[in-house]
C-alpha cells in the first residue's frame, strides 16, 4: 500500500495533495455537521426509526473519514514517518488532553 499512496502523492505534488487534504478535511466537516444535524432533526420531530433515518449519513461520515485517512496516509508515506512513533505521540497527547478535563472538572466543583 505504501508504494500505492506514494504514486499517488508523486504525481499530484505535494501542493496539489495539501489542497486536496484541505478539501477532504473540508468535507468531513460537513459530514460531521450533517450528522449532528439530522440526529437533532430526528430527536426534535421523534423520527419512527432513527437508526435506519441516520445510516446513510453515518455512510456518508464513514466515506469522508476514510478520504481523510488516505491523504493522511500519503503524507506519511511520503515523509517516511514513524507510525509507531505518531501512535506514541497520539497517546501522550489523549492522556494529557484527559488530564486537562480532570483539571477543569476539580475547577467547576471548587467553584
Amino acid at each position: 500500500m505504501k508504494e500505492d499512496l506514494l504514486c499517488i502523492i508523486w504525481h499530484y505534488r505535494i501542493n496539489n495533495q495539501l489542497k486536496k487534504l484541505n478539501e477532504e478535511c473540508f468535507e468531513f466537516i460537513e459530514a460531521v455537521k450533517d450528522y449532528e444535524y439530522q440526529k437533532d432533526a430526528c430527536e426534535v420531530v421523534g423520527c419512527k426509526d432513527i437508526k435506519e433515518h441516520l445510516r446513510k449519513s453515518k455512510e456518508h461520515l464513514e466515506e469522508e473519514f476514510a478520504d481523510v485517512c488516505v491523504v493522511l496516509e500519503q503524507f506519511k508515506a511520503y515523509y517516511d514517518l514513524d507510525n509507531d512513533k505518531i501512535i506514541e505521540i497520539m497517546k501522550k497527547k489523549i492522556n494529557r488532553q484527559l488530564k486537562r478535563i480532570e483539571r477543569e472538572k476539580e475547577e467547576e466543583n471548587y467553584n
